[in-house]
């Protein structure tokens, strides 16, 4: 099972979770430090299985094509994906690829890391995909003209416009996986009081202090990406979007066919990843 951003948050808990569950998890981390501390968590958890961990900032593409190289060389299968590292900027910044930071985190590194792993998916005969998408989506806008958000750029809406491409991403790789096995799934966790955005800078990060003081734990918002990662029920279900572990309908444009296959071409034009339907 591999999972991005459990170093912390809802991505750590239900890792730990999934692997008291008789999971082995396998981890993407930035940090060293972080990545080694819930390494050390997850043995404890679960001393049984060979847990790993491989180091790589999901925002880069060099970064993100040499892990696909290193989970492809060590994993011949991988039953569960879990695609959950995410981050909101108060201010624009730009990667090295020249992608808007947050497009780049929370939708291109699902898309990247998905599409390279689709063979040791395939592998497990029955797979399943689940990408940490949020109900800031409803919020979201997509202007194809503007994908790096160039022009106006706004921590919240930039965000929004973020995990609205994770549902549409979802719904366009349902179709693509359709009778290969491999399910995928988007979720809205909850508002969680974890590090999320935490030196996200400025007003934006001051109100989400305020806001965080009112939100659920990470023990509650992991509860979602548990239940699609491991529940009988969601077996064979496929191209939805969830809420405390139930299917819910997602925004207008989230249902959106054309704009969702608008934004796998784009994305894949931007990724430098040829892929086929």
């Amino acid at each position: 099972m591999v999972v991005t951003g459990g170093t912390s948050g809802i991505g750590q808990v239900a890792a730990e979770r999934l692997a008291r569950m008789g999971a082995r998890i396998v981890l993407v981390a930035r940090s060293k430090s972080r990545g080694e501390a819930a390494l050390s968590r997850l043995r404890e958890a679960a001393p049984g299985p060979e847990h790993r961990v491989h180091y790589g900032d999901v925002s880069r593409l060099a970064d993100l094509n040499r892990l696909v190289r290193e989970i492809r060389s060590a994993e011949p299968r991988i039953d569960v994906l879990i695609n959950n590292a995410g981050a909101m900027f108060g201010s624009r910044q730009v990667t090295e690829d020249g992608l808007e930071l947050t497009f780049a985190t929370n939708h291109l590194s699902y898309f990247v890391l998905t599409q390279g792993l689709r063979e040791q998916l395939a592998a497990a005969g029955s797979a399943r995909i689940v990408n940490t998408s949020s109900h800031a989506h409803y919020r979201g806008k997509i202007n194809f003209g503007d994908l790096q958000s160039e022009h106006g750029y706004s921590g919240f809406p930039v965000y929004s416009f973020s995990k609205l491409c994770n549902v549409l991403f979802t719904r366009a790789l349902s179709q693509r996986l359709a009778g290969t096995g491999i399910t995928t799934n988007s979720l809205h966790p909850g508002v969680v009081n974890t590090r999320f955005a935490d030196g996200s800078g400025g007003f934006l990060e001051r109100i989400l202090r305020i806001v965080k003081v009112f939100a659920i734990s990470p023990e509650k918002g992991a509860e979602t990406i548990v239940y699609l990662a491991s529940s009988d029920e969601v077996a064979k279900t496929t191209g939805l979007y969830f809420y405390k572990c139930k299917a819910v309908e997602p925004s207008k444009i989230a249902q959106d066919d054309a704009a969702a296959e608008r934004l796998w071409n784009e994305t894949e034009k931007l990724a430098h990843f040829s892929t086929s339907p």
